[in-house]
C-alpha cells in the first residue's frame, strides 16, 4: 500500500512539472495573440457603433411604410362605404334612394364612434385566448409611445373601417322596408359589441386563434358576420310587399344599373386595401412582394366570379343578368378574402369562380324560402364567405378543415342568435318595419323627407 502511495506521489509531481513547462511555453504565444484579440474586439465595437444609426434608420423606415400601409389600406376600405351606398341605391327603387344614402353615411359614422367607445378594446385589449377583451373606451396614444412596428392610431383606423363594412352588409338586405332609427340602433350594437366580440376570437388572440383558425382578411370575421346579421333581419322583417304573391316571385327592378355597376367597381377597388392592408406590414422586400401577390390573387378571383356568373346566367336563364355579374365579382372577392396570399393564381381563379356560381344558385333558393334580400348580400357575403373560409387548408398548410369548420359554426351561431335577439327586442319595443302605406309611398318621403329624384315625382316637390 505504501509503495502505491509513493508511486502515485511521483506521478503527480511529474504531471505538475509538465503543466508548469507548458505554461512557460504559452506565455510568449499569449503575448502575441492578446493584442490581436483586443484589436478585433475594438473593431467589432466600432462596427456596431457605426451600424447602429443605419439599423435605427431601417427600423424607422419600416415603421413609416407599415403605418402607410395601414392608412392607405384604411382609406381604400373607407371608400368602400361609397361603393356599398352606390350599389344599394342602384338596386332599390327610386322612392327609397335617399333613405339608402342616409343609412350608409349614418352607419359609417356610428361605427366610427362605437368602435372608439368600446369596440376596439373589446376586440384587442386583454383577450389572451379568451372570448372578448375589456369594455373600456379606446384613448388615442401619445405619438411618443409609438415604439412598435407601426403607429397605434393607424391600426385603430384600419380596424374601424372593417367594422363599418360589416354594418354596410346589413343595410342592403333590409332595404325598402326597415325603419331608420331601429336600424341605426342595431348598427350601434353590431359595431360596438357583436362584431368586436367575434373579431376578438381570432384577430384579438382569442380562443379560435389559439386553435389555429385562419381567416386572413375576414371572409368569415367580417363578411359572414355581416351576412348572418342581415339574414336575421330579413327573416324578422319579412319580404317587401308585392315580392311574393300567390306562390310566385315578382322581380322588383332597381332604379339605376349604372350606379350599381359604379358601386361594384368602387368595392372592387377598395378590396385591394381590404386584403392588401391585411398583410399588416410593408417594411421589407418580402412584405412588398406579399402585398403584390395579394393584389393579383384578389383581382383574379373577382374577375373569375364575374365570368362564371355570366356563363351560368346565360345557360340557366337564357340571358346574362347584370346583377348576377356584379354580385359575381363581389362573391369572388369575398371568397378569396380568407386567404389571398398563399394560393396560386389558378387556385384564386377557382375560388373566385365558385363564389360567382354560389350567387347564381343561391338567389333562387332564397326566393323559394321567401327571404327577400334586396341586393343579394346573403349569397355574396354569408355563403361565399363560408366557402372561402372552408377551403383555406387547400392553399395554407397551417390551417385544418376541422378548425375552419369550428370557426364557421361558432361565428354563425353566435352572430345569428345575437342578431335575432337584438332585432326581436327592437321589433317588440319600437317596431322595425314601416307600415304598408309608408312602404308604398316610399321611405324617402316618410323617413327622410327628401327625394333623390324630385323632378320625376308626381308632386314635383323635393321636401315633404
Amino acid at each position: 500500500m505504501s509503495q502505491l502511495r509513493e508511486n502515485s506521489q511521483k506521478e503527480n509531481e511529474m504531471t505538475l512539472a509538465r503543466k508548469f513547462t507548458w505554461a512557460l511555453l504559452a506565455l510568449p504565444l499569449a503575448a502575441l495573440i492578446e493584442p490581436a484579440l483586443a484589436q478585433e474586439a475594438a473593431e467589432a465595437v466600432e462596427t456596431a457603433e457605426e451600424a447602429a444609426p443605419a439599423m435605427a434608420a431601417a427600423a424607422d423606415t419600416a415603421f413609416v411604410f407599415n403605418t402607410i400601409l395601414f392608412l392607405m389600406g384604411g382609406f381604400l376600405v373607407m371608400f368602400m362605404a361609397a361603393g356599398f351606398c352606390m350599389l344599394e341605391v342602384g338596386l332599390v327603387r327610386s322612392k327609397n334612394v335617399s333613405m339608402q344614402c342616409l343609412k350608409n353615411i349614418a352607419l359609417y359614422s356610428i361605427a366610427g364612434l362605437m368602435f372608439w367607445l368600446v369596440g376596439y378594446n373589446i376586440l384587442y385589449d386583454g383577450v389572451d385566448g379568451g372570448y372578448f377583451g375589456s369594455f373600456t373606451w379606446w384613448v388615442t396614444p401619445d405619438p411618443a409611445a409609438d415604439t412598435g412596428d407601426y403607429a397605434a392610431a393607424s391600426d385603430w383606423f384600419f380596424q374601424m373601417v372593417f367594422c363599418a363594412a360589416t354594418a354596410s352588409i346589413v343595410s342592403g338586405t333590409v332595404a325598402e322596408r326597415v325603419k331608420l332609427w331601429p336600424f341605426l340602433i342595431f348598427t350601434a350594437i353590431l359595431t360596438g359589441i357583436m362584431y368586436p366580440i367575434t373579431g376578438s376570437w381570432q384577430w384579438g388572440g382569442g380562443w379560435l386563434s389559439e386553435m389555429g383558425f385562419s381567416d386572413f382578411a375576414g371572409s368569415t370575421i367580417v363578411h359572414s358576420v355581416g351576412g348572418w346579421a342581415a339574414l336575421a333581419g330579413a327573416i324578422l322583417l319579412g319580404a317587401r310587399h308585392g315580392k311574393y304573391v300567390d306562390g310566385k316571385v315578382h322581380p322588383i327592378p332597381g332604379s339605376s344599373m349604372p350606379l350599381a355597376t359604379l358601386g361594384t367597381f368602387i368595392l372592387w377597388l377598395g378590396w385591394f386595401g381590404f386584403n392588401g392592408g391585411s398583410q399588416l406590414a410593408l417594411g421589407t422586400m418580402e412584405d412588398a412582394s406579399s402585398v403584390a401577390r395579394i393584389f393579383v390573387n384578389t383581382n383574379a378571383a373577382a374577375a373569375s366570379g364575374v365570368i362564371v356568373a355570366m356563363i351560368l346566367s346565360q345557360v340557366i336563364y337564357g340571358k346574362v343578368d347584370l346583377t348576377f355579374a356584379l354580385n359575381g365579382a363581389l362573391a369572388g372577392l369575398v371568397s378569396i378574402t380568407a386567404e389571398p396570399l398563399a394560393p396560386s393564381i389558378l387556385w384564386a381563379v377557382i375560388v373566385g369562380g365558385v363564389g360567382g356560381a354560389i350567387v347564381v344558385f343561391a338567389v333562387p333558393l332564397l326566393d323559394k324560402l321567401k327571404i327577400d334580400d334586396v341586393v343579394g348580400a346573403i349569397p355574396v357575403h354569408l355563403m361565399a364567405g363560408i366557402w372561402g373560409t372552408l377551403v383555406v387548408p387547400f392553399s395554407n398548410a397551417d390551417a385544418s378543415f376541422g378548425t375552419q369548420i369550428v370557426g364557421i359554426l361558432a361565428y354563425g351561431v353566435f352572430t345569428f342568435v345575437a342578431a335575432l335577439v337584438v332585432w326581436g327586442v327592437l321589433k317588440a319595443t319600437m317596431g322595425i318595419r314601416v307600415s304598408r302605406e309608408d312602404e308604398v309611398l316610399g321611405l324617402d318621403r316618410v323617413e327622410v323627407g327628401v327625394e333623390a329624384y324630385p323632378e320625376f315625382a308626381a308632386s314635383g316637390s323635393q321636401r315633404f
